[in-house]
């Protein structure tokens, strides 16, 4: 079986092809990359010290699209992943819906014309932000908790596959529901099978740490390198909360949809950690001082466009389907990137 990865270079991409590689050698896999991020030019070796073919490319441009080998599968890990992405000057509008948007399109008609399945790596972020934002939370041990509430698609687990996916929710979100969209209606019109993974955020050793993306990645290299931290919005208090998973939980979810293209499942499923690997920035604070010593960590009352003080992905929905459950905790996660951290200094540099 042979199977295409699109966006190897990057910490999902990477970390999934060398997962597959060590599940199954029998795998033939290739990646694509145009090195677009800071940083990921240093990836290129690593995958071909896998025995993993590179191609140096860009799925927005068709032809490179078009010089691919035939594949079975496409994992499609390639995206712009800030909510950012177009409103805080980093990146264009344009720019982020061609990387998320276009990259999708000319992908499906690759797996239209070859008759391979895709899986998208979705995001939490195609649920609404105003909704989200609106959440009913109250301060507990240094976090936000989640009210009681009549929410459609919310408990205190987490978000559902039925929470509201009403605009507003980000251009990075909406790019991301519109390949979602896409997906669904090429897999039903061309007959090739597609699976959508909606990930919360997903963290490791080797992240580039951003705080917009790798929070749990950049919060650590930060503490270990003493750079100045702050808590944005919801008062100043660091007490918003999100759920990490590591990318090695998802090697069984994905190998099982690659064999299992007819299974009887859902097309979109949440993946994350769930509530019990969750935590607040400040119990983030909290485990890093713990490890590093203290570091500077600022009040600040400025507010970020479309933030959550509470995003906790409810994976039932996997578990029942496919029997999958995240089994990396979280203080694992946190070690295995603190480690990392003081094997590398200077690693936030690499991509800044």
């Amino acid at each position: 079986m042979k199977i295409l990865i699109t966006g190897i270079a990057g910490f999902a991409g990477y970390s999934i092809a060398k997962q597959l590689a060590d599940v199954n050698p029998k795998l033939e896999i290739i990646g694509i990359d145009n090195l677009s991020r800071r940083g990921s030019d240093r990836t290129p070796p690593l995958i071909k010290a896998l025995g993993i073919p590179y191609f140096h490319g860009d799925i927005r441009s068709q032809s490179d699209i078009d010089a691919l080998p035939s594949v079975d599968w496409v994992i499609d890990c390639a995206a712009n992943p800030s909510v950012l992405a177009g409103l805080n000057g980093n990146s264009s509008s344009r720019q982020l819906m061609e990387h998320n948007l276009i990259g999708t399109i000319n992908l499906l008609e690759y797996c239209k014309r070859h008759k391979a399945g895709i899986i998208l790596l979705s995001t939490s972020r195609v649920y609404s932000a105003s909704e989200l934002s609106a959440l009913p939370v109250k301060p507990s041990d240094d976090r936000f908790d989640l009210q009681d509430c009549d929410l459609n698609g919310i408990t205190s687990l987490g978000i559902s596959e039925v929470f509201p996916t009403t605009a507003p929710l980000s251009l990075y979100g909406a790019s991301k529901l519109a390949s979602e969209t896409l997906i669904l209606e090429y897999g039903e019109c061309f007959d090739f099978p597609v699976w959508i993974n909606r990930c919360g955020v997903l963290a490791g050793a080797g992240q580039f740490g951003k705080a917009d993306q790798g929070i749990f990645s950049f919060w650590i290299h930060s503490f270990k390198e003493k750079n100045a931290l702050k808590y944005i919005g919801f008062d100043g208090t660091g007490h918003q909360v999100r759920d990490a998973l590591h990318p090695k939980d998802l090697i069984p979810l994905l190998t099982r949809q690659i064999h299992e293209p007819n299974w009887d499942a859902p097309k979109i499923v949440n993946v994350g950690g769930g509530i019990k690997n969750s935590m607040s920035l400040k119990q983030l604070s909290k485990w890093c001082e713990n490890r590093f010593g203290p570091n500077e960590v600022v009040s600040s009352l400025e507010k970020r466009p479309m933030d959550a003080p509470w995003i906790v992905m409810d994976s039932a929905v996997a578990q029942n389907a496919w029997n999958w459950n995240p089994r990396i905790g979280i203080n694992q996660i946190l070690k295995e990137i603190a480690d990392f951290a003081d094997q590398n200094p200077d690693w936030l540099k690499i991509s800044e």
